[in-house]
């Protein structure tokens, strides 16, 4: 188990992580079609992506929750 203070951070991982592999795949899959080497295309687009994604979510995340905050009553 992770302390809380990580939570930021280990949400920012596997959000990034699961979004960049569902975006990396459809993309691949209408680059390529379902080639014999689509997994091996797959897996480096994903790994390309996420090494970009990660950073970004963790930058943008706290202007999103403010922009959210802005636009939505609170209480």
């Amino acid at each position: 188990m992770f302390p809380s203070q990580f939570a930021p951070a280990l949400f920012g991982l596997i959000l990034s992580g699961l979004m960049s592999l569902l975006v990396s795949g459809i993309s691949t899959y209408r680059a390529v079609g379902l080639e014999a080497h689509f997994a091996g295309l797959w897996a480096s687009a994903w790994l390309m992506a996420w090494l970009i994604a990660f950073p970004v979510v963790l930058v943008v995340a706290p202007l999103t929750r403010k922009a959210v905050g802005l636009l939505t009553r609170q209480g």
